[in-house]
């Protein structure tokens, strides 16, 4: 924002001298529109402006903190505003505001900030009427609380992604939840699952997917693999002096109960059938839990991983027996580039073991990277007995980078488990 870069009018011979524009023109902010820019610099047709008159009006614009600089000039009876827009404005996100969000709620802010148009910039006069204009609907609801702007972190430095509005006080709480009319019937441990939401900290989008993906691994694991979880704030929110809590309402449909009646995998697997199914704890018959079927999943996937393939991508297709209440999964996989190996690194460990464990190490650079060999070798130091039973006596643990030309990095590290 650069409010010395406003431009002097020109038109007036004297700075006393009152100019009385016919029409008003704004040029360079094709996003906003004419009159949007008036109300927001203040300026009215059939008002009598002097220089200094016109260079307030145009602070009062700038500080929007929406354009880098202002010109004004006239021709003829037509005062003309020439506007430079910022090029970075990030979109709002509603962090623990119990407010319905949505289109109504855009118009709304709208209303109330006629330059807003779902993005503001990280600081200036736009954002904090909004944060403004948030406080005033939150009142309306009875709820007196203070709101702040935050930026968004993103991946790069000092990248952001979007401005977070949230509640700085009172602090704002999860709710109670209520099952929905015709929804299934919580059991016992879904309830569990929300009793410990109860009071924790609300988020506008965090909570609900929380509790869905929560309940939605619980039903799974039940073999309700078409199970439908949905939760909603339940607003408006109750608040007291020293807090906020927004209550929920649960839906809840199951759907049938699956059992498994058999996996099949793609012939171009690298894994057999004969294989998958000796390792396989869940067989046809059973409920075709999520856990065990996960579990048969990363299995294939560690098998990509021991041939260098690090970004095998599992696909298993179920198709359901609505009737029988049975799923057969079609397993495919994607697999991806192969990787080789790249730089070892030993961490936490002393000179004269990272002497012995170099000289175990079997997969040298260059080689095609086996994820399985670096669990042996923290199981049976690769025949090491020494290496073995130091390994034995420690947290053995191991990170992967994957790099651009399709090497992997390794790192191993050693901590000494608790009481050693």
């Amino acid at each position: 924002m650069k409010l010395a870069g406003i431009v002097m009018l020109v038109a007036a011979a004297a700075a006393a001298q009152n100019f009385q524009p016919a029409a008003i023109e704004f040029k360079g902010a094709d996003n906003f529109t004419n009159q949007e820019l008036m109300d927001a610099a203040g300026l009215k047709l059939g008002m009598a402006l002097s220089s200094d008159d016109v260079n307030g009006h145009a602070k009062q614009l700038m500080s929007s903190g929406l354009f880098e600089s202002l010109g004004f000039r006239t021709e003829g009876d037509t005062l003309i505003i020439e506007l430079v827009e910022v090029t970075e404005l990030y979109p709002v996100k509603m962090g623990n505001l119990p407010l319905a969000g949505g289109a109504a709620l855009e118009a709304r802010l709208h209303a109330l900030c006629p330059l807003y148009h779902g993005k503001v910039p990280r600081e200036g006069g736009l954002t904090d009427d909004v944060k403004k204009a948030l406080e005033t609907m939150l009142a309306e609801q009875k709820i007196k609380a203070t709101v702040t702007a935050t930026p968004q972190a993103g991946a790069g430095p000092n990248a952001v992604t979007a401005m977070r509005m949230n509640i700085s006080t009172p602090p704002v709480l999860v709710g109670d939840f209520k099952e929905e009319v015709g929804s299934n019937t919580l059991d016992e441990p879904a309830q569990r699952i929300l009793a410990q939401q109860t009071g924790s900290p609300f988020d506008t989008e965090g909570t609900a997917a929380h509790v869905e993906a929560d309940l939605r691994t619980h039903y799974f694991d039940l073999g309700y693999l078409e199970a439908e979880i949905h939760a909603k704030p339940r607003l408006p929110a109750t608040a007291t002096a020293t807090e906020i809590r927004v209550p929920f309402t649960m839906s809840v449909s199951t759907g049938p109960m699956y059992r498994l009646a058999g996996v099949q995998l793609s012939p171009e697997v690298v894994v057999t059938q004969a294989e998958f199914d000796h390792q396989s704890h869940i067989h046809p018959g059973d409920v075709a839990d999520v856990t065990h079927m996960r579990a048969n999943w990363d299995y294939i996937r560690q098998q990509y991983h021991n041939r260098g393939m690090m970004k095998a991508n599992v696909i298993a297709t179920p198709t359901f027996d609505r009737d029988k209440g049975a799923v057969t999964y079609v397993v495919t996989v994607e697999p991806g580039p192969v990787y080789t190996m790249g730089k070892l690194s030993l961490d936490n460990v002393t000179d004269e073991l990272a002497a012995s464990m170099l000289k175990q190490w079997r997969m040298a650079a260059g080689a095609v990277f086996d994820e399985g060999a670096i669990t042996d070798f923290l199981a049976t130091g690769n025949e090491d007995p020494s290496l073995a039973r130091t390994f034995a006596l420690s947290n053995c643990t191991y990170a992967l980078r994957l790099n651009d030309d399709q090497t992997v990095d390794v790192v191993l590290k050693l901590e000494k488990k608790a009481g050693r």
